[in-house]
């Protein structure tokens, strides 16, 4: 998440670089043509290219401001997702733990709960199907639940706080 998190920022700041430059252009060839026009006057062009220079300043330094808070929030927004991860994570173990799985039903588990066939999750432990459709035939016992969908829902449940009970209900 950290590398694509950088790739969408080179860009910004890439272009800010670009308007910096621009600008930097813009005073630099302002100053020489000031210097140039304190015996002829200043002139149209001159105003110009200070206003350009100025807006280009400016939108350095917006945009810049804009990015440090926006990488602010993403940052805090990392946080929060590690937070709620671990969390999640103590959550289900404790669970599992509630329920005695033994480790191995615990694997198989947490594989259907990330959304694995029994196919798949023997693939990935490099047992056999028959041990993991056993396993999870436990698990779902265990957990006093029918299915997979099931088993996933009583942590979603967890999650989801209930909606308040009116008195008319």
């Amino acid at each position: 998440m950290k590398h694509h998190s950088n790739l969408k920022l080179a860009f910004p700041i890439g272009l800010m670089v670009l308007q910096l430059l621009a600008a930097g252009f813009f005073v630099v060839d302002g100053f020489e043509d000031w210097i140039a026009a304190s015996t002829t006057g200043l002139g149209l062009e001159l105003a110009m290219e200070c206003v350009i220079a100025l807006a280009l300043l400016t939108g350095v330094v917006l945009s810049s401001r804009n990015l440090i808070r926006l990488m602010a929030d993403l940052r805090q927004k990392e946080r929060s997702l590690a937070q709620a991860r671990g969390a999640l994570g103590e959550h289900i173990m404790i669970r599992f733990k509630e329920w005695g799985l033994t480790r191995g039903e615990g694997e198989v588990a947490l594989f259907a709960l990330k959304g694995f066939d029994s196919q798949e999750i023997a693939r990935l432990r490099g047992a056999a199907a028959g041990t993991v459709r056993s396993q999870l035939s436990q698990v779902y016992a265990k957990a006093g639940v029918s299915s997979q969908a099931t088993l996933m829902s009583v942590f979603i449940d967890d999650l989801i706080e209930s909606p308040p009970q009116t008195a008319a209900q």
